[in-house]
């Protein structure tokens, strides 16, 4: 795993081998980036990165210098390497927090440009993360949402639905709230 743009660029992440979760593949990330970089200045973006798992995302973030990156992460090992990744990087615009996702979104009273959500493919619940972001208002206008997720999820159907996109093996169903 590596960071494909900003001042970290080329920086490779090495997780433990016994790491359980699937951090969004290079090809993915370098796209989903791109489409991000064509609609938002992101050194202008306070963003928030669900089940962070390696933190991959939030670093990409950080490396392109986004204002303000709040990263969420269940599991203690993975929480534990985050933390102990962001301090190695210099990355002071990421604050962790080890929680769960669901119970965050429910009592989050903060607002955000951008929220990044990356559950675990066979995750239940995933078709609810779109409902309670607009539900109790994290976003602020013209935000997005993106949901990564496999084939076997649609979310095409939930408000504010606006386009799908496909990276090979993986999905990201995008969400603009205006």
């Amino acid at each position: 795993m590596r960071i494909v743009g900003g001042t970290h660029k080329g920086r490779h992440i090495s997780p433990d081998k016994k790491f359980k979760a699937r951090p969004t593949t290079d090809f993915a990330k370098e796209n989903i980036f791109n489409v991000i970089s064509n609609w938002y200045d992101i050194d202008e973006l306070d963003v928030l990165d669900l089940f962070s798992g390696t933190g991959s995302i939030s670093y990409e973030f950080a490396s392109r210098e986004a204002k303000s990156i709040i990263s969420i992460e269940k599991d203690f090992s993975h929480h534990a390497f985050i933390k102990k990744t962001i301090s190695s990087l210099g990355f002071e615009n990421i604050k962790s927090f080890r929680g769960d996702v669901f119970k965050y979104l429910k009592t989050c009273k903060t607002d955000f440009d951008l929220i990044f959500a990356d559950p675990p493919y066979a995750l239940e619940g995933i078709e609810k993360i779109p409902e309670l972001v607009f539900e109790n208002k994290l976003l602020r206008d013209k935000g997005i949402l993106i949901v990564e997720h496999s084939k076997d999820t649609d979310l095409s159907g939930k408000p504010y639905f606006s386009e799908l996109r496909t990276y090979g093996s993986v999905n990201f169903s995008i969400f603009f709230f205006e």
